[in-house]
């Protein structure tokens, strides 16, 4: 995957990582750290042999892919135009082709920051429930939150719920210019927003106590001028970006 794309500001979670212009919606959310978590690989396994596997990168045809690496794998689907890097997924567009305004992200968060612009010396580990997960984030201080909701992801249920940046937070005076939203260890951050017009949709599933942590990100790229700036995605775009999120299902054992 391009490391100019946006996705890119939620550093790849497969190795090390630094702090920098790197999404993230639905993703750092950010799909790292010193010691870093593996995340969802994309072997194909028995159970599923007749999915093909997600690849470690590149543009993807149409079709379905299944990612393994989380307790439970998932399948997901996507239609032309979209490409990943292993860990995340979007559709380059004619105004951003090194990057995605509406992506997805498959990432390991086993931190969380207490407040996400005073984050550093505030990244707090959480436990491995799903609970636990949205229960740090819903009160995370600097960010707001939608109130989850129950959903049901293929075989097994979860939380679904809205984060972005609460409305008089200037993001450039955060800690090393940036909204830290979780990590994978306390003393660096891997997914953050570098901007206020970043928001995010996060899934997060039960899988037998274990957690998945999925989010569909949106960035908005202000224009240089207050004037110009870009208000909105291209519904569109955001809509599509949507059904490849709703068309993740996690397979139980017996499928």
């Amino acid at each position: 995957m391009r490391t100019s794309t946006r996705r890119s500001r939620a550093t790849n979670p497969m190795g090390s990582r630094q702090v920098g212009v790197a999404v993230a919606m639905l993703a750092c959310v950010g799909l790292a750290a010193c010691t870093a978590a593996e995340p969802p690989s994309s072997a194909s396994t028995a159970e599923a042999a007749t999915v093909a596997p997600l690849p470690d990168k590149g543009d993807l045809d149409a079709g379905t892919y299944l990612v393994t690496g989380y307790p439970v794998p998932f399948e997901v689907t996507v239609p032309d135009g979209w490409s990943t890097d292993g860990a995340s997924l979007g559709k380059p567009t004619t105004n951003d082709p090194d990057g995605s305004a509406v992506y997805l992200l498959f990432w390991p968060a086993t931190h969380v920051a207490t407040d996400a612009c005073a984050w550093r010396g505030a990244l707090v580990p959480v436990g491995p429930t799903a609970e636990a997960f949205v229960d740090a984030m819903t009160a995370q201080t600097s960010a707001v939150s939608s109130p989850p909701v129950d959903v049901v992801v293929g075989d097994y249920s979860g939380f679904e719920f809205d984060h972005s940046v609460e409305g008089d937070v200037n993001v450039r005076a955060c800690d090393s210019g940036i909204f830290c939203i979780h990590a994978e260890s306390s003393k660096q951050c891997s997914r953050w927003y570098s901007t206020e017009h970043e928001r995010e949709t996060y899934r997060v599933v039960d899988l037998n106590g274990q957690r998945a942590v999925i989010a569909m990100s949106q960035y908005i790229d202000p224009a240089p001028k207050e004037e110009a700036r870009s208000e909105a995605i291209d519904p569109a775009l955001t809509e599509e970006a949507r059904a490849v999120f709703d068309s993740i299902v996690f397979i139980g054992p017996d499928e």
